[in-house]
């Protein structure tokens, strides 16, 4: 069997591909190019992915594929329904990285409504100790902070925020009250949280529901000088609405860790705007966040390659 690396750069340790390597030749593609995928992946049992997108197009040419595998939590880059109708299993690793994400998340919040980003703008500058900053911030027992989605990740910035004094709200549909109110956490609908939150901090996944969930209407619905963090998806928010929303003072910042092209290009309005705090998709990383990704993916591919039942199933075949 041949289990297809799709990314140059993967070089996981021996130890890492063991399970793997005793029932498959592992592979890694020549180059990035679209091309070279197609041809690697054509006679591939297995197909272990990064960032590469897995379309339609590349799924209907695999003969043999019996797994692909997301080396991480977001699906959005392989064609899971196309890989549904052919019969391919589809895996990922959700719980591998949510401490660092919602510890990243948490970190936005707290530089927004803390302005760190002006403050230390300001010793800088030679001006140490700006009082009209300083009047500006609020404390978090009298801000709300609102969860769009609240699984493993929304959950533990639920849990750090209350710690630090915010109330939190919350829209996920597939929570009860009851589960929410364990948390300290009211639920809400999303209309809710949008308009009477002061951090719209975004978990979620990003599909054809919610591409640009936050567009120019519901950004213009949020409170004035309101916070806007996304740590999930770049494709939740419109970009460049939320910049202009920015520019133009409706809303006093944001956070984004990732983006709805990457790398975030020179001429993203983004970059042209103060008050907004950039990292480069890197909310996951951490050394041992990224061995255990590791780990847990080439077990999973090694696990569905023998006939077992995945552990971490994204779609049912």
């Amino acid at each position: 069997m041949k289990a297809l690396l799709t990314n140059p750069s993967m070089t996981p340790p021996d130890a890492v591909t063991a399970p793997l390597r005793d029932i498959a030749d592992i592979v890694t593609v020549s180059d990035g190019s679209a091309e070279a995928l197609a041809e690697a992946a054509r006679d591939a049992d297995a197909l272990i992915v990064a960032v590469e997108p897995i379309r339609a197009q590349l799924i209907s040419e695999l003969a043999r594929c019996r797994v692909i595998h997301r080396c991480g939590i977001g699906v959005d880059v392989v064609d899971v329904e196309a890989a549904t109708r052919a019969g391919i299993q589809v895996t990922n690793v959700p719980d591998a990285n949510f401490h660092e994400v919602a510890a990243h998340a948490m970190a936005f919040i707290l530089a927004l409504t803390r302005g760190l980003v002006a403050w230390d703008a300001t010793v800088r500058a030679g001006r140490f100790g700006d009082g009209r900053l300083g009047m500006s911030l609020h404390r978090p027992a009298v801000q709300t902070l609102g969860l769009i989605g609240l699984g493993r990740i929304g959950r533990r910035v639920a849990t750090a925020a209350r710690a630090v004094g915010f109330s939190v709200i919350a829209h996920d549909p597939a929570v009860s009250p009851e589960d929410a109110a364990a948390l300290g956490v009211t639920l809400a609908d999303l209309d809710a949280v949008i308009t009477a939150s002061d951090v719209v901090s975004l978990h979620i996944p990003l599909t054809s529901c919610t591409r640009h969930l936050l567009d120019a209407a519901a950004l213009s619905r949020m409170k004035r000088g309101a916070f806007v963090v996304n740590v999930s998806r770049g494709g939740l928010v419109d970009e460049v609405a939320l910049a202009e929303a920015i520019r133009s003072r409706r809303l006093a910042g944001a956070a984004l860790d990732t983006f709805e092209t990457e790398p975030l290009p020179a001429h993203s309005p983004l970059l042209k705007v103060d008050g907004v705090l950039l990292s480069p998709h890197a909310a996951h990383w951490s050394r041992e966040s990224l061995g255990e990704t590791m780990v847990k993916s080439f077990a999973e591919v090694a696990r569905v390659l023998r006939g077992e039942a995945p552990h971490y199933p994204v779609n049912r075949v």
